[in-house]
């Protein structure tokens, strides 16, 4: 089959690879030349616009996006919007929020141009061990998209799914990253407390090796662990700052517009705020009070 790939990052680019080693044909995109000359040399074809990507497309064309949520995601559907038409779909594969899905679906309806939401899970490992996902849209045309997804997914028949209608796709991965979110947390207040204990002088590496196997809390997310650890358990290079990408937070708006308590992963989204602050106001606050009150005793800045 054969597709055009807007976006040749980390995930686009091994995207592009695994449906070329797949035998699909592949209309490769990028603002980066680099990338485009990557994809090329695999057998893609490269395209220095967006224009001569649906040029080089054959009806009905199919393409995936695969650029950053947000401003850059709507600029680009935008464009699409203008150069596809009757017949043709374009594929969301990026973490976009479920309600943009909808509103897109709809404009592009206007047109007859198809519009299929898909939640895309696998992060740099996808590429060997294929990718989950989450599949949005109507269903004739999400059919037409089986050859395409039977050769991303982990196997033809496992690790996909079309989960509803427009929209759905990203709303369930929206979850599955929320959760994720409260899973990485556990895993980390966890190691700190065995970091802590100093008298036992623990090898955390050694730990995760052994709870990957056999163990009811093995996971991808423990074997990435392990493998951080190994080497230097401190951590020394790295920082404790903790960045969102946004669907955690999606998670816990939607949680409370549905009034459905969801502790675990808003205080996980919570510590990643906490994370980035080199000092705390509200700490600040809440010892000036302690002061006042009780004439506790107040550490000094320095």
């Amino acid at each position: 089959m054969k597709i055009g790939m807007i976006g040749l990052g980390k995930m686009g680019a091994n995207m592009t690879s695994r449906l070329l080693r797949g035998g699909h044909e592949v209309v490769a995109f990028d603002l980066n030349e680099d990338a485009i000359q990557n994809a090329e040399a695999e057998g893609a074809v490269g395209a220095r616009t967006l224009a001569e990507v649906a040029e080089k497309l054959s009806s009905p064309r199919v393409v995936w996006v695969m650029v950053p949520s947000g401003k850059i995601t709507e600029s680009v559907i935008s464009e699409l919007g203008e150069l596809l038409r009757d017949g043709d779909t374009i594929i969301d594969g990026g973490n976009t929020f479920y309600k943009d899905d909808i509103r897109r679906a709809e404009t592009l309806a206007e047109k007859n141009i198809h519009y299929v939401d898909v939640g895309t899970s696998g992060g740099v490992w996808g590429l060997a061990e294929g990718y989950s996902m989450m599949i949005g849209g109507e269903t004739e045309a999400v059919s037409r998209l089986s050859p395409i997804v039977e050769t991303l997914a982990p196997t033809a028949d496992l690790g996909w799914g079309h989960v509803g209608p427009v929209g759905a796709g990203h709303f369930v991965k929206m979850i599955h990253n929320g959760i994720e979110y409260g899973l990485m947390q556990a895993y980390a207040e966890g190691f700190e407390i065995m970091h802590a204990k100093k008298d036992y002088g623990l090898d955390l590496h050694q730990v995760a090796e052994i709870w990957r196997h056999g163990s009811v809390v093995r996971s991808w997310l423990l074997d990435l662990t392990a493998n951080a650890l190994e080497g230097d358990q401190d951590l020394s290079d790295i920082a404790g700052y903790v960045s969102d990408s946004g669907e955690g937070r999606w998670t816990v708006f939607e949680a409370v517009d549905l009034d459905v308590p969801a502790p675990v992963i808003t205080l996980s989204l919570l510590r990643r705020f906490s994370s980035r602050q080199d000092e705390s106001y509200a700490a600040k606050i809440l010892s000036a009070m302690r002061n006042q009150f009780g004439g506790h005793a107040v550490k000094k800045a320095e």
